[in-house]
């Protein structure tokens, strides 16, 4: 089995994100898709100041996370057959990273807004802070602590330490 080429290896790391990003993608824009449509239900008209701006903040959020886990396919477009993908490859890192924290963010306040609207506000604030909790703890807190484990048991060129870093 022969090791794989610098240019390989970069078109296996944006092929994977690619990936992670179509996972994303799919979840971030049924998210939107529910708060772009929330204010033309029945109900809505029902909502309190605190409510409509917890929805605004989910709204932009979800808007954002949208623009930059899709913003990897325009820059591939606009860079298509430069080779450049080392360049594409840290461009869509970080892209996928601010997309994912402002997921979060508005999945955290669609969480707030619904449990603020069926339940006491004390108790919608608890569970949106346990929901964030939650995402924070499989999407940061566990990925970071395993970076480093079974180092030595696997030789696993999956990332690219530049990659890794944010570079």
């Amino acid at each position: 089995m022969s090791k794989e080429s610098e240019k390989q290896r970069w078109q296996r790391n944006f092929a994977d994100l690619l990936q992670e990003l179509r996972v994303a993608q799919t979840g971030v824009q049924i998210l939107f898709a529910f708060l772009l449509t929330l204010p033309f239900s029945s109900g809505f008209t029902r909502v309190s100041a605190f409510q409509r701006d917890v929805y605004i903040v989910a709204l932009l959020s979800a808007a954002a996370a949208t623009a930059m886990i899709i913003s990897p396919v325009a820059f591939h477009r606009a860079l298509f057959r430069q080779g450049r993908k080392p360049e594409l490859v840290r461009f869509a890192h970080r892209m996928a990273g601010g997309g994912l924290a402002f997921m979060l963010v508005s999945m955290v306040s669609a969480v707030l807004l619904i449990t603020d609207f069926v339940l006491h506000r004390g108790m919608a604030l608890v569970l949106s802070a346990l929901t964030a909790l939650w995402f924070l703890t499989l999407w940061a807190f566990l990925p970071f602590a395993r970076r480093n484990w079974g180092e030595d048991d696997i030789d696993d060129d999956d990332d690219d330490p530049q990659v890794r870093s944010g570079d």
